[in-house]
């Protein structure tokens, strides 16, 4: 880790959510280890609203051979919950209180690259309602979510 990542690090806890995040996607701080384990790439986005990708390989699929649910779960909880997380004030956090999906379509491989896009709907002082979709090359909704979450200090 440099010296500048080291820094970014100590100050997390002083930034804003979404500049928390914007440090991750730039390398300023280390990612979520789940990005990491499930693949996730081309995270961005501004205050409220999230996307992050996923290319489909063969090692998320399930046994019926196509991506396992809780593949496509993960990137939903994400893009949902980063959009939440992204409106935090300096020294706020949150939790996911539940999260709803609902599977549209079937992703393989080549379904190709997928797009997970989340938004906040309603940020309060306590709770925030978020919700992400999942769309294909094409454009085609994959699968939806909505998230329910806890702010807290």
């Amino acid at each position: 880790m440099t010296e500048t990542q080291n820094s970014a690090v100590r100050d997390l806890a002083a930034m804003t959510g979404y500049e928390q995040l914007m440090a991750m996607r730039d390398g300023l701080a280390p990612p979520a280890p789940i990005s990491s384990l499930v693949g996730m790439i081309d995270f961005d986005g501004e205050v409220g609203a999230i996307r992050v990708a996923l290319v489909p390989e063969q090692r998320h699929y399930n046994p019926l051979g196509t991506v396992h649910g809780g593949v496509i779960s993960t990137l939903l909880d994400t893009a949902a919950g980063c959009s939440v997380h992204s409106t935090l004030a300096a020294g706020e956090g949150y939790t996911s209180l539940d999260l709803t999906v609902k599977f549209l379509r079937a992703v393989t491989v080549d379904t190709g690259r997928i797009e997970a896009r989340g938004r906040v709907l309603q940020r309060g002082r306590r709770t925030a309602l978020a919700e992400a979709q999942i769309l294909d090359g094409e454009g085609r909704l994959v699968a939806h979510a909505t998230s329910s979450c806890l702010i807290f200090s």
